[in-house]
């Protein structure tokens, strides 16, 4: 009894407790499907993982065809959706700067322009926007009557066709995943509080995007067929177009639509940011002699992203999980592959376990890498991490 009278100890035997009762509970669980699936017939497990589908996807950044497992659709659900997740992002983010550039103005007719975009598409449903931007692009002309920007960009009913470079995909990802590390290393180096007064920072950082570039252009070199280009342009063969990137409606409608209606709560969170600015701040830059485009980009954004980088990381995360709007318009990310996967195989608990921990995994991550990032350039006692 003596040792109850401890808070220490009695915090630690009621946590214990509550672990034993969730473990129990979990556990308890766990038997009682197990048990009522047995009795149906039916059987768990995560064998069916490495049967093939019979059917195939439309769109895939990896080899996919009907004869592939489930394990390897449910790899292109992730990619595709990590993909799509980080062009939303990105594409959201200049929309929302613009927008929240015109919310600032003192020209009243940009002002008011941003303001109309805000009310107008932060209260249409997402799903709604996606839909009709599946049906507007849909609604192009065939491929043989398509639109054509600079003889290169063809837009049609059966997607967007841009150029590209002409190597596989994994030296795709390969050049991208090298271009990421430069920016990483680089972003690294510049904020890094150590290396702030070095002399020969711009020439370290010289080097280090010089590197970047070569190693990116050897990758292209080495990839790349011999007597063939580098870039691939479509060309219009019979009833389609060959060559370039193919953007599938699905795709270009849900990143029109994530693009449009999350930068549009983006430009708020932004312009919120412009306004904690202080004028006294501004003002110093004008006075040191300061052009007015170096004053935004060197004082006035930088500081506005630093005050409100944990709300956008909020903003970030959602952007990411809006991507499940796929199976309204047929794209296969990583929620419509499950969706399918779970009516082909039926088994729906071990499926959905596989959609919350890639999710969180996902999310987690993203979470993650934007609080290193607010944690690097933010003010001591300033900034709360999201």
């Amino acid at each position: 009894m003596q040792i109850l009278r401890n808070r220490k100890t009695r915090n630690v035997i009621y946590q214990v407790a509550f672990l034993v009762i969730l473990v129990l509970a979990i556990t308890g669980a766990v038997h009682e499907a197990t048990t009522k699936m047995a009795a149906q017939g039916m059987t768990g497990g995560f064998d069916f993982l490495y049967k093939s589908t019979g059917f195939r996807i439309g769109f895939s950044l990896i080899p996919f065809d009907p004869f592939s497992s489930y394990a390897r659709m449910i790899w292109v659900g992730i990619v595709n959706t990590i993909f799509l997740g980080l062009l939303s992002i990105v594409l959201a983010n200049i929309v929302g700067l613009v927008i929240a550039i015109f919310r600032i103005s003192s020209n009243g007719v940009l002002n008011d322009i941003g303001t109309l975009y805000i009310e107008a598409f932060r209260n249409v449903p997402l799903i709604l926007q996606a839909l009709f931007w599946y049906a507007a692009l849909t609604h192009f002309p065939p491929p043989k009557q398509a639109y054509a920007l600079f003889d290169s960009i063809f837009l049609s009913a059966r997607g967007v066709f841009i150029p590209s470079l002409n190597v596989e995909g994994k030296w795709f990802a390969a050049v991208a995943l090298v271009l990421f590390a430069g920016l990483a290393v680089l972003a690294w180096f510049s904020m890094t509080r150590r290396f702030r007064r070095t002399r020969s920072r711009g020439k370290v950082q010289g080097v280090i995007a010089g590197t970047t570039l070569a190693a990116m252009a050897a990758i292209l070199v080495y990839a790349r067929e011999p007597g063939s280009a580098l870039i691939s342009v479509p060309s219009l063969q019979g009833l389609n177009f060959r060559g370039g990137i193919t953007v599938p409606p699905e795709m270009a409608a849900l990143a029109i639509a994530t693009a449009i209606y999350g930068g549009a709560y983006i430009a708020e969170v932004i312009r919120a940011g412009f306004i904690s600015v202080g004028k006294g701040q501004v003002e110093a830059a004008r006075a040191l002699g300061l052009s007015p485009w170096h004053v935004f980009s060197r004082v006035h954004l930088p500081l506005a992203i630093r005050a409100v980088l944990p709300t956008l990381i909020n903003q970030y995360v959602w952007l990411f999980k809006a991507t499940t709007l796929g199976i309204v318009v047929g794209f296969a990310d990583f929620f419509s592959v499950i969706s399918v996967s779970i009516n082909q195989s039926g088994q729906t608990l071990e499926l959905i376990a596989i959609l919350m921990a890639g999710f969180l995994i996902m999310n987690n991550t993203l979470s993650f890498v934007l609080n290193r990032v607010n944690k690097a350039i933010a003010l001591k006692g300033t900034q709360l991490r999201t």
